[in-house]
């Protein structure tokens, strides 16, 4: 792991470089944090919240457990408990601390996708575990956890109400955790959100062996209130209050205030439904008429694409057009032909990268 982030953060100080020598002004399309305004509604809630010199609850305010329960219902039907909510400091950190919190270790397997947030096997390494990619093979050693990630991160791929049902039953046969990482659950095009896993279909009203990881982040333009949540299997739920209240993973008081007035309004969210279409769109015609491919990328933050050449090649001229992007192999060796652009610039910007481009 130490050797891979180091040729990483290399990398990508290589093609700043070249971005800033291009002499055009840099569009940085490799990360994904969002560049639009909080909604107004978050941040008077927060105002409103600031005098708090108390410590908030780890497990989540009862008001924001229940604006949870309420947003899963409106979005999929779900019926969530909020006693089977937590809420968490950011998803990130959920994300990298669960294996440890669940008590795994060096012999326990892990499966993340053949294309993940890198994050997934940072947590495991975190506490020792060994990671295969997708489901393993018969005679295979059985995960303890499995990740699943819908819209997905890097490649904007959708799984269909099927495919999530077939997971959380092969889990259930072999007693297996899924955790469902959702965080782009909201961005897609405008309409029904894209399927969940505390959907009705996919669970049958039944969380065993289940986990869901939502965020704020790029739903309401929050990451930097670092506000997130879980919710799923009773037990599991529970378990992992206990630990967390004893190493301190609380979000704070006043935020849990705004996450609560964010899940409570979907105005601002269909606006941003809006918003991110258009700059798919715009991005998906630029890149498809300079001769990209472009693969899945209906959902969430990114577009996946490639020219059939070697991902740093690809990255490597775009940043001396000025332009930054992520190479696809940081995500798993199956992407060292793709790139990742993230939708998080203004429309003018990415149709400039049309321009740039020749397109």
């Amino acid at each position: 792991m130490t050797e891979r982030k180091w040729s990483v953060v290399e990398l990508v100080g290589q093609m700043r470089s070249r971005a800033d020598a291009s002499g055009l002004a840099v569009i940085d399309l490799g990360q994904g944090a969002p560049v639009d305004e909080t909604p107004a509604v978050v941040r008077e809630a927060l105002a409103a919240a600031s005098d708090w010199p108390g410590y908030p609850p780890a497990h989540g305010l009862p008001d924001l457990r229940a604006a949870y329960a309420h947003w899963a219902q409106r979005r999929w039907g779900a019926a969530i408990d909020p006693q089977d909510v937590i809420t968490t400091a950011g998803s990130k950190e959920f994300i990298a601390t669960l294996p440890w919190l669940l008590g795994l270790g060096a012999e326990d397997v892990i499966s993340i996708p053949e294309l993940a947030y890198p994050t997934y096997a940072a947590g495991a390494a975190f506490a020792g575990c060994s990671v295969v990619l997708g489901t393993p093979a018969a005679g295979e050693p059985i995960p303890r956890l499995i990740w699943i990630n819908s819209p997905g991160n890097p490649t904007g791929e959708v799984s269909e109400v099927g495919q999530l049902a077939t997971v959380v039953d092969w889990a259930r046969e072999h007693n297996a955790l899924v955790v469902s990482d959702e965080c782009y659950v909201e961005l897609t095009p405008p309409g029904p959100p894209a399927p969940s896993v505390l959907s009705p279909e996919v669970t049958g009203g039944d969380y065993r062996n289940l986990l869901v990881v939502h965020s704020l982040s790029k739903r309401s333009n929050m990451a930097g209130y670092r506000v997130g949540f879980a919710a799923g299997d009773p037990q599991v739920v529970a378990r992992l209050l206990q630990r967390r209240r004893d190493a301190g993973l609380i979000a704070a008081g006043p935020v849990q205030q705004a996450a609560a007035a964010a899940l409570a309004d979907d105005e601002h969210v269909f606006a941003l439904q809006r918003s991110y279409e258009s700059r798919r769109e715009t991005l998906r015609a630029g890149l498809t008429g300079a001769g990209f491919r472009v693969d899945h990328s209906t959902a969430g933050l990114f577009v996946w694409a490639t020219r059939g050449e070697s991902d740093q090649r690809t990255a490597q001229q775009l940043a001396d057009l000025g332009v930054l992007v992520a190479p696809g192999g940081f995500y798993g060796p199956r992407g060292d032909q793709h790139v990742r652009l993230s939708l998080t610039a203004s429309e003018q910007q990415l149709a400039e990268v049309a321009d740039r481009l020749g397109v």
